[in-house]
């Protein structure tokens, strides 16, 4: 092995084995959690330290358009992306060997630019670490399974089984509908295998195609990292099996949308306890004062848990998502739930994040809100013991009342970075500008000739 080859993590090594590594993919996450960067042959990668990219692409749309810079000219001056290679995994789809590399993104002078979103996940994770603390967090990712689809006027409809059928909805929790898609099921836990990654689990949820995994706990930026790689391990194990794969927040018209659960709990550095139970395993303050953040800050938080106009298609009622920031204990019918456990695993799941959301940003929103909520001292509203799907709703219904939300916030602006912020919402806007000017097939049928 060259020398960078035993930087690897073991997994990455394994997977090279005796062979010789024929391309090396550089990325890093934009804002949308898109992977950017270059492939360069394995020769070229081991001879340098670092290379260069545009700052721009943290100004690019999901639809490719460049929104205006906050900070005034758009000069694009470039980063300097050195890689992580404890992040280094492999790219088991690909007919030569190839691995992958996450890089961080550095300015000219070496501190970490801003606006990329793994580092502002680090910033969030910094402030817990300046406090003594820790952050654990468990993510859960949600997706659907579809037919393949060429055409964006038409309809997502679930793809086909094993048996000839469509995939049917309502089937939660139900093995054979896994069956149904089980050689995509199989190559899933291939890749992430041959990638390193621990499954906790794989389930069929509620709707038609739709599939939800466990990721074990862990550190935030390396659970963020694996999501990242999931995305893209999981659309490739669809498209080898003539679907796709979508982590759209609400894909498919009278079916339940996808969500990214993330359960929270908080370490004490030194002893290693969670600040989350006492010596006599009962709540702390300290829980309460996490969940009075999170009811807090959250609304403003919603613009990056719910960074798209369909994300606001998962809040309406009886779709199996949340449209509250109550809490309550083994409810899920609240925004912020406290499952069942010991005081060792004691924490709060946070089930308002969409599965399109960019994980480093999501998770980074969610734990920002928790550590405002340590830090000020609150406590929390009452426990919801009813259904609160009945109740109202605390969140925005659209992305442009969720980007005036968090521009109110000035705390949470503060925590992730108000230049972050700054380029978060001009990104945001301008998609949200493009959105409004295209006119829906629901206009043209019901306005076209009535009014």
């Amino acid at each position: 092995m060259s020398k960078w080859t035993e930087k690897l993590p073991e997994a990455a090594r394994d997977f090279i084995g005796g062979r010789r590594v024929d391309e090396v993919e550089c990325i890093i996450a934009d804002i949308a959690g898109v992977a950017r960067g270059k492939a360069m042959p394995a020769s070229k990668f081991a001879k340098q330290a670092s290379y260069f990219l545009p700052n721009s692409i943290f100004l690019q749309t999901i639809t490719g358009e460049w929104a205006d810079n906050p900070s005034g000219a758009f000069t694009e001056p470039d980063m300097i992306l050195v890689p992580d290679f404890s992040t280094a995994t492999a790219a088991p789809w690909t007919a030569d060997v190839t691995l992958q590399v996450i890089h961080d993104a550095q300015d000219q002078a070496g501190n970490p630019v801003p606006t990329a979103p793994r580092n502002v996940l680090k910033r969030i994770v910094q402030l817990y670490n300046a406090e003594g603390w820790q952050p654990i967090v468990a993510p859960e990712m949600e997706f659907f399974l579809v037919a393949r689809n060429i055409d964006p006027n038409m309809p997502i409809i679930p793809p086909m089984g094993r048996s000839g059928r469509r995939a049917a909805g309502k089937q939660a929790y139900s093995m054979s509908a896994v069956d149904e898609y089980g050689r995509v099921i199989d190559d899933i836990y291939d890749f992430a295998e041959a990638q390193g990654f621990e499954i906790d689990g794989i389930l069929q949820e509620g709707g038609a195609g739709q599939v939800e995994i466990n990721l074990a706990h862990g550190d935030p930026v390396k659970l963020a990292d694996e999501i990242f790689f999931f995305k893209r391990l999981i659309r490739e194990a669809a498209l080898r099996h003539d679907c796709f794969a979508t982590f759209m927040a609400k894909p498919i018209e009278g079916e339940p949308g996808s969500a990214m659960h993330i359960h929270h709990s908080v370490v004490d550095m030194k002893t290693g306890k969670n600040i989350f139970s006492d010596k006599k395993g009962g709540e702390t303050p300290e829980f309460l004062h996490f969940i009075a953040g999170m009811q807090t800050h959250l609304p403003g938080a919603v613009a990056l848990l719910a960074p798209y106009v369909n994300s606001y298609r998962r809040y309406v009622p009886d779709f199996a998502a949340p449209i509250n920031l109550e809490w309550g204990r083994d409810n899920r019918t609240t925004g912020l739930r406290v499952p069942i456990s010991g005081p060792e695993a004691r924490r709060l799941e946070n089930r308002l994040a969409g599965m399109d959301c960019n994980p480093y940003l999501g998770i980074a929103a969610s734990l920002a809100c928790g550590y405002l909520g340590l830090k000020a001292g609150k406590m929390p509203r009452p426990e919801c013991t009813q259904d609160a799907y009945n109740m109202e709703t605390d969140l925005p219904y659209n992305l442009g009342d969720a980007l005036d939300l968090l521009e109110e916030d000035a705390a949470l602006r503060e925590a992730l970075g108000v230049e972050f912020c700054n380029v978060y919402d001009s990104v945001k806007r301008n998609e949200y500008k493009e959105f409004l000017q295209v006119i829906s097939p629901w206009e043209r049928e019901h306005l076209l000739l009535n009014v």
